[in-house]
């Protein structure tokens, strides 16, 4: 099996992708480097360009003939979507279109989508599972949502089989220490804090007021290598099946932004700085995903989830980091 990974130099990607490969499947990855590094293609060919390239697409894939697509290039900022939401209809939605065409004109007949539980909004209800409705507060969850129509839409007018997958919040690193998350700038809450914990510079807690424990927001934060095996589990499911699906990734627990910092603070020894700030706009108070349909369908289990060795591996990637 030969399949096609865009973003595959990003964080989620390039687990994905060495998973894969370890699997003995070839893998092609396309990555213009605007968040991801070249490092972290550790296995596979690499090609630098942009996954909205329709010329460069139709090439590879005419030269390929892959199997499936896994897509992970997209612009993933809450907050920077708010400010630029220009920016992220035209990378999520129109590239993603473009992307969709030259599969339909190849003849690629699966596809597995990252999507995001930003796609809900607001919980109306505590684990969120895939009945939820889906109502994004931010251009983000707007997008992929899109995303996740266009799918349906294409499946019904073309037949491309697809799984999409709304992470909730991914975290960890790899365990060889190869490659890690590193984002820049970078937004998310576990790399930010153990860059506080090195440097003695305070992170931002961005609201204190919400209607949770201790009124930070609460998250449910799932290890990059079990994201990594849902793909896998996910693209296997829809060959043998023939069908389309939607899954939740979490881990049915949420923690808050403070009972993080605590965690942290217990594996790594030291304290962590903090600030109070406000709320950040298009931030929901509570995510936490039910994981029981991909348990159930894909026979999932989330392995490398507990919070500790989460952060184990955050600390030890970011104190020993190649890139």
């Amino acid at each position: 099996m030969k399949v096609l990974i865009t973003g595959g130099a990003g964080y989620i990607g390039s687990h994905t992708n060495k998973l894969l490969r370890d699997k003995g499947i070839d893998t092609v990855v396309i990555d213009n480097l605007s968040d991801g590094h070249a490092e972290a293609v550790v296995c596979g060919r690499f090609v630098q360009g942009d996954f909205g390239d329709k010329v460069l697409v139709d090439k590879l894939m005419e030269e390929e003939r892959f199997d499936a697509v896994l897509h992970f290039a997209a612009f993933a900022s809450v907050p920077d979507s708010v400010i630029r939401p220009a920016r992220y209809y035209h990378n999520n939605v129109t590239n993603m279109q473009t992307l969709l065409d030259c599969c339909v004109a190849h003849s690629v007949k699966y596809f597995v989508f990252s999507s995001s539980a930003s796609t809900f909004g607001e919980p109306q209800y505590i684990p969120m599972d895939e009945r939820h409705p889906q109502q994004p507060i931010n251009p983000y969850g707007t997008t992929k949502l899109i995303g996740e129509k266009l799918l349906a839409d294409y499946e019904r007018a073309y037949g491309l089989r697809y799984c999409a997958f709304r992470y909730f919040c991914a975290a960890g690193d790899s365990k060889d220490g190869s490659i890690g998350e590193a984002h820049n700038p970078e937004t998310h809450l576990i790399p930010v804090m153990v860059k506080a914990a090195i440097s003695g510079k305070p992170f931002s807690v961005f609201g204190t007021d919400y209607d949770t424990r201790d009124g930070s927001c609460i998250r449910d934060f799932i290890h990059v290598l079990d994201l990594a095996e849902a793909h896998y589990l996910g693209l296997k499911y829809i060959m043998e099946h023939n069908c389309s699906d939607s899954f939740n990734l979490g881990s049915n627990t949420g923690f808050t932004v403070l009972e993080m910092m605590k965690a942290l603070e217990k594996v790594a020894g030291r304290s962590v700085p903090y600030q109070l700030a406000g709320r950040r706009a298009g931030d929901p108070a509570s995510l936490v995903a039910s994981n029981e349909k991909a348990r159930r369908l894909l026979g999932w289990r989330p392995e490398h989830s507990g919070i500790e060795e989460i952060l184990a591996d955050a600390w030890n990637w970011e104190n020993n980091r190649r890139y």
